[in-house]
């Protein structure tokens, strides 16, 4: 009896995945379709965050779905992958909000947090209900965070906070921040209400990409907060590059996303499109691509796989998330700039999904660690000799 078409799960990727896991994916891709698409063309042109949907992302756990306890989903970490995925299916700037929210706002809290601060803000945060955004990067400091100029000042009874941040998700959104400082302690994590006096958040405007998210600039003028603002199990800065882990583990699974959105508006476009008496997709040059694009995608998905295996285990390692995230980043990258070359002059339109997903992941090229910086921290861990700054 003839086999039927493996296309287009190529390598039934889908029978590894557990009944919940499928419903997961099922299930997000159907919300995202429904309510997010309809919405995020406008968006990505007005440059704005469909705010919208925030409540329903809270609703159906889709912010910081991978914790447990304090009202949170605690799905494993295949299902969160596969959240993160169908968010960026439809836009990276969706799937950044979402991976803002839970692992670089929320897991921090949940992680380095004392309890009263889990209690205040974890639900909160969980259901929507406050907006939260992470304050590490500088304007001088990009791909060496270590040399962050924000300072903490132990007063006895406060900290005085002074400094700024630079290319921050969500800032002018948010009603809280997690703000990394240097301290006589060293590099420490705060719990900032964005309320507090002294505290500026400044949109950045005229992006060429992730036009669908708020990034801002936080600016801290003599911000006093109280002792307990301090995330008390924050040590350094591993603390905040165990967040940033957590956050590349998630962009690993949501880039595959944005390049399938590619390869699916190709395929379905070359079926269609005739030119010299005969649809595109009939020609050679248009079938090799297609097959490169599915096979870059499928062995993505197949890493993307292993890593959650390994997390769910307890036992991945950040150098083995940086192979994750700057492999199927540029993966999906190649695939969205093939894609939008086989829709021709027609790609260049917003009708057409294929360069905006092409212009968001150059930014997630190089946000969350640069392509070069991930194939370091490889490399580092092939040579055992760090190579960076050299």
């Amino acid at each position: 009896m003839p086999q039927s078409s493996p296309y287009p799960d190529f390598l039934a990727i889908s029978s590894l995945l557990t009944e919940e896991q499928r419903l997961v994916e099922a299930s997000v891709r159907e919300f995202v379709s429904k309510d997010v698409e309809p919405l995020i063309k406008d968006c990505y042109l007005e440059e704005r965050f469909p705010t919208q949907i925030i409540p329903r992302l809270g609703e159906l756990g889709l912010l910081g779905s991978n914790l447990n306890g304090y009202g949170l989903p605690g799905m494993d970490n295949i299902a969160y992958g596969l959240v993160m995925q169908e968010l960026e299916r439809c836009d990276s700037g969706l799937r950044s909000f979402a991976s803002v929210q839970g692992a670089l706002v929320m897991y921090p809290i949940h992680a380095f947090g004392s309890e009263a601060q889990k209690q205040e803000w974890l639900p909160r945060l969980g259901s929507g209900e406050a907006i939260g955004c992470f304050g590490l990067t500088e304007a001088n400091g990009g791909s060496d965070p270590g040399a962050m100029m924000t300072r903490a000042e132990d007063k006895g009874d406060h900290w005085l906070l002074n400094g700024s941040k630079m290319w921050i998700t969500n800032g002018n959104l948010a009603q809280v921040a997690v703000v990394w400082a240097q301290t006589s302690d060293g590099i420490r994590g705060f719990v900032v209400p964005t309320n507090s006096k002294g505290f500026t958040a400044k949109k950045m405007t005229g992006k060429l990409s992730l036009r669908a998210s708020v990034t801002s600039e936080l600016y801290f003028d003599n911000i006093k907060l109280p002792k307990d603002a301090l995330l008390p199990k924050s040590a350094g800065l591993k603390s905040a590059l165990a967040c940033l882990t957590q956050a590349r583990y998630g962009i690993a699974w949501g880039v595959l996303g944005a390049g399938e959105a590619c390869f699916d508006e190709a395929v379905n476009y070359v079926k269609d499109r005739v030119t010299f008496g005969r649809p595109i997709g009939h020609s050679q040059l248009i079938q090799r691509k297609l097959a490169l694009a599915l096979s870059r995608l499928t062995q993505g998905k197949l890493l993307a796989l292993r890593l959650g295996q390994l997390k769910n285990a307890g036992e991945l390692h950040f150098a083995q998330v940086s192979m994750g995230k700057q492999n199927n980043v540029e993966a999906a990258l190649e695939v969205a700039r093939s894609c939008r070359d086989m829709l021709g002059g027609n790609g260049i339109m917003a009708e057409y999904k294929s360069m905006r997903h092409m212009c968001n992941l150059e930014t997630v090229y190089t946000y969350e660690g640069t392509n070069d910086i991930h194939l370091l921290i490889v490399g580092a861990e092939i040579t055992g000799t760090q190579a960076f700054g050299t």
